[in-house]
């Protein structure tokens, strides 16, 4: 009470004064307004405030399920990336050594084309030669019998005709009587 006097004499220096008498400044009837209040409002707003939590701890649950969710799909989508990579590097692998094979190919057909239209062509001088000479032999052949005849004729006289008649009927004659 001591106190309460102290202040009110405090206070009424500077215009606010303080009221010591309970029953005058009605300050029981603002507690039990107040306790009252408290008590219908504590109901009140405890049945709001627990809805509110639930429904808050519900969203936090489903949030969370969600979370766990997105992160077991970005593990999956990272272990298809990972397939996927390890995909694409056998099949740029597989391309390359396939490119190499198909390179190598290209490359030994165009040496056994290269053989072959080589062999075609020696075959070919060959070939050419061969009826260069033939016809070389055919000439030089021709010219000689006709050399020959020219000579024979130049050189035949009857008697020597009728000596080469009568050892051809000689001959004859002898391979008649074996």
């Amino acid at each position: 009470m001591q106190i309460f006097n102290f202040l009110s004499q405090e206070y009424t220096n500077k215009g606010i004064s303080f009221n010591a008498d309970f029953l005058e400044a009605n300050v029981l009837n603002i507690l039990l307004l107040l306790s009252g209040l408290i008590y219908v409002l504590k109901q009140f707003l405890g049945s709001i405030l627990s809805i509110r939590q639930e429904k808050v701890l519900f969203a936090i649950r489903e949030s969370e399920e969600r979370l766990e969710q997105a992160n077991i799909r970005l593990h999956e989508a990272e272990k298809q990336l990972a397939q996927t990579q390890i995909i694409i590097n056998k099949i740029i692998e597989e391309a390359e050594l396939t490119a190499q094979r198909v390179r190598q190919s290209i490359l030994e057909q165009g040496k056994y084309d290269i053989e072959k239209l080589t062999e075609s062509s020696k075959t070919s001088i060959k070939s050419a030669e061969n009826q260069v000479r033939q016809q070389i032999q055919q000439q030089i052949t021709a010219l000689a019998i006709n050399k020959v005849s020219i000579q024979l004729q130049n050189q035949m006289t009857p008697a020597i005709q009728m000596k080469i008649i009568d050892n051809s009927i000689m001959q004859l004659k002898g391979n008649i009587q074996i």
